[in-house]
């Protein structure tokens, strides 16, 4: 959104849609109007307007400083910066119609309408600026042409009143014209404005009535009736304003008359009413009789304000995009056409839509190219620097890897200096080991007497061995001694400890027969001496007393290997 709006504000500072199109009318009865149109909905988007003195015999702004004051409420009303493009419209000063030699230039028509103008009391006064147009009606040597004038001067000081608040004259337009292109644009005149439809327009205001006698939309005559209208009382006008018309438009038989009062002391619909003619009538209050909106108008116009939209307001407003056939700039160069325009190139950014001129699209395309090209021109620069510093980076690296790898090596040969691990030897150790273990289990099992059990057996992977327990005879022990050596026949196992489990005589006297414990090692007496032997050995001697009812009587040497309360002590067997 924000990239949008900036490459908006760029072509708006390049081109002239930098400064916000405002089309002004000065409409006598109502007064300054300030309009813009949404032309893709054809809605009136914003409206105000300000009363305004106009002149109606000098045909100009009664006062610029006024033209001024109310031209700066408008803008702030409606939030619209006063550097702004303005298309004004201007009550039509002059307008009429002169047959012309074929054979004459444009500069010469020129000449010639100047000079028939300047017969005019209102140029008397002040320089005219002209426009033409052909009618599209020559036949024979002559052509037909309509023109219009305004004041110079009063032209002049209107854009010198704007250029002081910011804003710039682009277009004058006259009300004829404005008209005209709001009766297509609205289709009020849809019928009318067909192709060899013919008909005639009568416009009545304060100064009278004027009837312009149209094919389609292209204008055959005009005629103008100069009426002091604000003269007359009451009715009295409709029965003036009848019998002058009646007589003029029998001299321009049409299918339709469409009337139009642009003052309101005339009603359009009594008007029509009065006149007798043979021929479709119809009619449009463009004053204070007005009952229905010309165009729809969105929310931010006043609901007030609506029915105040003329008819010229709104031709005024889509001078752009309209393509009326009739348009009269005044301040175009004066030539064939009603206006002589630059082409322009519209391009529609968003709702604005931007006009650039050949100039000015070389212009934005030189600027444009200038952007894209500056960052290439920047990186095309900076291009070798940075190439330098990542290689810089990669020989860095480079280096950091190679000395990683030197240390690697380095790692591996010392391990290879400080000994090898030989899998092979390593699995025969632990093999041998845990043999001897198994031929001391086996030994175990098949050399255990009857009347002989196991209190503690511990095997060693430095092939060290204790055995401890106890039995009822002496015999036993040597026996179960003499078959652990057959089995373990290369162990140096001697038979460390043989004794009574009691050392008093009176015990030894009340318990016979007596039990035995013996201890079988290969290891030095401190470290086969058990230190769960120490004042344990009476504890001992009672649990064997009461496990002498079962000797004989178990068979196996499972049941030899587990016997009366203590069967192997908390050191495991490995």
């Amino acid at each position: 959104m924000g990239s949008s709006n900036s490459f908006t504000d760029f072509i708006s500072s390049l081109t002239a849609g930098n400064r916000p199109d405002v089309y002004l009318s000065v409409t006598p009865g109502i007064g300054l109007e300030l309009i813009q149109v949404d032309d893709a909905s054809k809605t009136v988007k914003n409206y105000t307007y300000r009363p305004l003195a106009y002149n109606e015999s000098l045909r100009e702004i009664a006062n610029l400083d006024d033209f001024k004051k109310v031209l700066a409420e408008m803008f702030e009303e409606l939030k619209i910066s006063p550097k702004c493009n303005i298309t004004l419209c201007l009550p039509t000063v002059l307008f009429g119609s002169i047959e012309m030699s074929l054979m004459l230039g444009d500069e010469a028509i020129t000449g010639a309408i100047t000079s028939e103008v300047e017969q005019s009391y209102v140029f008397k006064r002040h320089d005219p600026i002209v426009q033409w147009m052909d009618s599209n009606t020559n036949s024979g040597e002559n052509r037909k042409l309509f023109y219009s004038a305004v004041q110079q001067l009063v032209v002049e000081n209107i854009s010198a009143a704007l250029t002081e608040m910011g804003a710039a004259l682009v277009d004058v337009e006259m009300s004829l014209a404005a008209t005209l292109r709001a009766l297509d644009y609205t289709g009020l005149a849809a019928e009318e404005m067909k192709d060899g439809v013919t008909w005639n327009l009568m416009t009545v205001n304060s100064n009278g009535y004027t009837l312009v006698s149209m094919s389609g939309k292209q204008i055959v005559d005009y005629y103008e009736e100069p009426i002091a209208v604000k003269s007359y009382e009451g009715d009295e006008i409709y029965n003036v304003i009848s019998s002058s018309a009646q007589i003029t438009l029998m001299s321009y038989p049409a299918n339709y008359l469409l009337v139009i009062s642009d003052t309101d002391s005339v009603s359009a619909e009594l008007l029509a009413k009065n006149l007798n003619v043979e021929c479709t009538i119809e009619y449009i209050e463009n004053n204070k009789f007005k009952r229905k909106e010309f165009l729809p108008a969105s929310l931010d116009v006043l609901p007030d304000n609506v029915l105040k939209i003329s008819l010229q307001a709104i031709g005024t407003a889509i001078t752009k995009t309209s393509d009326y056939p009739i348009s009269f700039n005044f301040l175009a160069t004066t030539g064939g056409d009603s206006v002589i325009q630059v082409e322009t190139v519209k391009i529609p950014i968003g709702e604005n839509v931007y006009e650039i001129t050949p100039n000015m699209a070389t212009v934005v395309s030189v600027v444009i190219s200038a952007i894209i090209f500056i960052p290439v021109l920047i990186a095309f620069l900076l291009l070798p620097q940075i190439q330098a510093q990542k290689q810089a980076e990669l020989d860095e690296l480079n280096a950091n890897i190679k000395q990683v790898e030197k240390q690697i090596a380095e790692l591996k040969e010392q391990q290879q200096i400080a000994g090898k691990f030989n899998i092979k030897s390593e699995i025969n150790k632990v093999l041998v080991n845990n043999r001897i273990k198994l031929m001391s289990y086996s030994a175990i099992g098949e050399s255990v007497p009857p009347e002989l059990w196991l209190t503690y057996f511990l095997t060693e992977g430095n092939g060290n061995i204790s055995i401890k327990g106890g039995a009822t005879t002496v015999e036993d022990v040597y026996l179960f001694f003499k078959n652990v050596k057959e089995y373990l026949v290369k162990s140096d196992l001697k038979l460390q400890k043989l004794e009574m489990q009691s050392d008093n005589v009176d015990e030894f006297m009340q318990n016979l027969p007596v039990t035995y414990d013996f201890e079988i090692s290969n290891v030095s007496a401190p470290a086969a001496t058990s230190s769960d032997d120490k004042g344990k050995g009476g504890k001992g001697s009672k649990n064997n007393k009461k496990s002498k009812g079962k000797k004989g009587k178990t068979t196996g040497q499972a049941a030899n290997l587990a016997p009366q309360n203590k069967l192997i002590s908390d050191t495991p067997i490995n």
